[in-house]
């Protein structure tokens, strides 16, 4: 471990020189083990092969190891650790170090949505983040953000409210919080179950530099990111960008057009593809399906017994009834699996579907799978 600690204190390495270290010598160990002339070949700066030639951060490193077990509820996982979160490790040059403090298994466990927008929103976007904060907390989902004034803190205090789990991205060390006035907020989610998270080492100060960092694990944590109120520019567009990068779903909730902080949101929903949401629901269906079914379950049947006939629109086509009959509420269905079992043309497959959920009788998940809503 305390290779890998000297690896991400070690000057001129960053994600990118430390992934590409990786793939040269395979371990933190190996790295340290290389010959100048090898790390030379590499093109790395100069103050980087100095510094792991003469490994000259493992001093550092070990008293790094000590402040972190003196510090309550804190570790520190590495990249090649069991512990270190899946999803975290899929994205393009993962930090080779993650300080945690808090309840960071249960959180990290927990499927994680990131909620991220402008420090200087309205009242409007204020009250929108703390209730799909609160309204996705309470259904199980952890909220992933960057503990920042505005959006940010509103979507940790939803989730706080709710008595769910959260989870702070700092720019800092976790031993440090910016701003200094969320000293209470960041209390407040380790005392409730939540978790600090940062790549930074111990003792580290609010650099703006550090915050691009940040953004990448916020989205990387994440299965996906939902923006509430961003202005041009803005470093919540560039998570969303991250978050498209790296494969994550992107969410958007719409604003006023004549706000400068409704630009980004908008922009996201007409130009880039993100989801428009609405309320926790919208960003439920699309997660993994087999996530979305969890925190979507079925709506109770209005009529018992009858079977699929019970509580059905009096119109409804026999092709309508024949493919609802092939749906279930619990396991979802593939259109290919669902053209083959109802042996119609897809093009003729899809406009029963469209007609069956516009009824609002089946929920279209991602993948182009669908479950029965009745």
């Amino acid at each position: 471990m305390r290779d890998w600690i000297a690896l991400n204190m070690t000057p001129g390495v960053g994600p990118r020189a430390a992934a590409k270290l990786l793939e040269r010598f395979g371990s933190a160990a190996g790295i340290f083990g290389a010959l100048r002339s090898e790390l030379e070949r590499l093109r790395l700066r100069p103050e980087a092969v100095e510094s792991i030639a003469l490994k000259d951060r493992h001093e550092a490193a070990a008293e790094e190891l000590e402040r972190l077990r003196a510090l309550e509820g804190a570790d520190v996982l590495v990249l090649d650790d069991g512990a270190y979160p899946p999803l975290l490790r899929e994205i393009a040059d993962p930090p080779v170090t993650l300080y945690v403090r808090g309840a960071w298994e249960a959180c990290l466990d927990a499927p994680c949505v990131g909620i991220v927008g402008s420090r200087r929103c309205s009242t409007y976007g204020q009250n929108v983040a703390l209730m799909l904060g609160r309204d996705l907390a309470a259904r199980g989902v952890a909220i992933v953000s960057g503990l920042a004034r505005g959006i940010d803190a509103a979507a940790h205090r939803g989730a706080l409210e709710a008595g769910g789990r959260t989870v702070a991205v700092l720019g800092t060390g976790v031993d440090e919080v910016y701003p200094r006035d969320h000293r209470r907020l960041a209390a407040e989610i380790l005392e409730r179950g939540g978790a600090l998270v940062s790549q930074f080492p111990l003792g580290t100060p609010p650099v703006a530099e550090n915050f691009p960092y940040r953004n990448r694990i916020i989205s990387g944590l994440s299965l996906g990111v939902l923006l509430v109120e961003a202005a041009e520019n803005s470093g919540s567009l560039i998570t969303a960008r991250l978050a498209m990068e790296q494969n994550r779903e992107v969410f958007a909730v719409p604003g006023n057009v004549t706000s400068r902080n409704s630009f980004g949101t908008n922009y996201l929903i007409k130009s880039a593809g993100a989801k428009l949401v609405q309320q926790w629901q919208d960003v439920a269906a699309e997660l993994p399906p087999e996530i979305a079914a969890r925190l979507l379950p079925p709506e109770p049947r209005k009529k018992k017994g009858g079977g699929v006939s019970a509580a059905l629109p009096e119109d409804i086509t026999e092709q309508e009834r024949a493919v609802l009959k092939l749906l279930s509420t619990d396991e979802a269905a593939q259109i290919d699996e669902l053209a083959v079992a109802s042996e119609l043309p897809l093009t003729e497959l899809i406009g029963v579907l469209l007609g069956l959920e516009m009824r609002d009788l089946i929920r279209q998940l991602p993948g182009r799978c669908f479950v029965r809503k009745l």
